[in-house]
């Protein structure tokens, strides 16, 4: 699997007219090799040449991990902690070809490994190794799919178990944490970033901090989460509320933002434009009123990163493509009022779209003992 990566990203490289790319850990370095290094102290540098064996630049206490593994034939260079890292990098770049246009990540890689990198490539033209690697990394396999697939399940099955164990008083932080240990106990992985679980007017904050808001009866509960499996992450949304049925522009908004996560699913689809996904949930929204507080776009895509392509936003007219995996999240947030967002996770498949997440989507009201 790992060799039939690298010839595809060989094929886009050349493309590009890319002589190397350069990676640090992260999704992208994860997604060549499988191994999930870590960005620390220690630099950890992969190049991949157009032509030839990679080179990797690793920690003395990594090289052991990657040779087990084997994903490919590389050229491997190490460095102890007592070593400047400025040789094995010399080395690694030695053994390849002549480099005259290199991409890094330009939301990646640090000033760190950028200059280790610059020192022996001081008249490389350095690109953006992202629109390269996302254009390998947005149309899933089914074996990645499935890993999303069993993501998404794990959350929703905690999403659940944590949901029947409210109790009255506890705070946005401890639900958040039940969130977490619920995705272990059922077999999930790292989460793709940390829950985002407001009550009452903090549901306004799209990204909002759990603090020590509790619990109480007419506010909304507002859960945000997710979960990896194989690396693979889910991101899930639901909101509730607590206590007592919503009246007025509560359910309201509530139901307006169904109905435009209805509609965002339905007009995804291949060869439909990211575009028109994001415009038919938004379009629900300002009908109803309520256009000024859909503050942002309608979804982005899953895989090894929680945000990556493609992106639903109204600046992408990109198609959407089968086996391409992302969000639609459509929300309404009203300052000091309310926030709802109901978000899903979908595939696209060769007539259609699939959405994975089955959680309940109709009005909740969650009754505390």
């Amino acid at each position: 699997m790992f060799n039939q990566r690298l010839d595809r990203l060989r094929v886009e490289m050349r493309a590009r007219q890319i002589d190397c790319v350069v990676l640090v850990p992260g999704a992208n370095l994860r997604y060549l090799t499988g191994l999930n290094f870590h960005l620390m102290e220690r630099a950890t540098i992969g190049f991949f040449p157009v032509e030839g064996l990679p080179s990797l630049t690793l920690p003395a206490l990594e090289v052991a991990r990657f040779e087990a593994a084997h994903p490919f034939e590389a050229r491997v260079f190490s460095y102890g902690d007592s070593d400047d890292p400025a040789e094995a990098v010399r080395m690694a770049i030695l053994a390849l070809p002549e480099i005259q246009r290199a991409a890094v990540e330009y939301l990646r890689m640090r000033v760190h490994e950028l200059r280790l990198v610059q020192r022996r490539l001081p008249n490389a033209l350095l690109e953006d190794a992202g629109p390269l690697m996302d254009a390998l990394r947005r149309v899933k396999s089914s074996d990645e799919i499935a890993a999303i697939r069993r993501a998404v399940a794990i959350s929703e099955a905690a999403l659940q178990d944590v949901i029947d164990a409210l109790e009255p008083g506890l705070t946005e932080r401890q639900i958040a944490a039940r969130l977490e240990v619920a995705q272990l106990e059922r077999g999930g992985g790292s989460a793709p970033f940390a829950p985002i679980v407001q009550i009452g007017p903090g549901a306004a904050l799209p990204h909002g901090e759990p603090g020590d808001r509790p619990l109480s009866p007419g506010e909304v509960l507002l859960c945000d989460f997710g979960t990896t499996c194989e690396g693979y992450a889910s991101d899930i949304t639901r909101t509730f509320f607590v206590g007592r049925q919503p009246e007025g522009r509560a359910r309201d908004i509530y139901e307006t933002v169904k109905a435009a996560n209805a509609a965002g699913r339905a007009a995804a689809g291949p060869g439909v434009p990211c575009s028109e996904v994001d415009r038919a949930a938004r379009q629900v929204i300002e009908q109803a009123g309520f256009g000024e507080y859909f503050i942002h776009g309608v979804g982005h895509g899953i895989g090894l990163d929680g945000h990556e392509g493609p992106y639903l936003r109204d600046w992408n007219h990109a198609p959407l493509e089968p086996g391409m995996t992302f969000t639609v999240e459509p929300g309404i947030y009203i300052p000091g009022e309310i926030g709802v967002r109901i978000e899903d996770n979908l595939v696209i498949t060769p007539d259609g779209a699939q959405t994975l997440t089955t959680f309940n989507r109709e009005l909740t009201v969650i009754d505390l003992a």
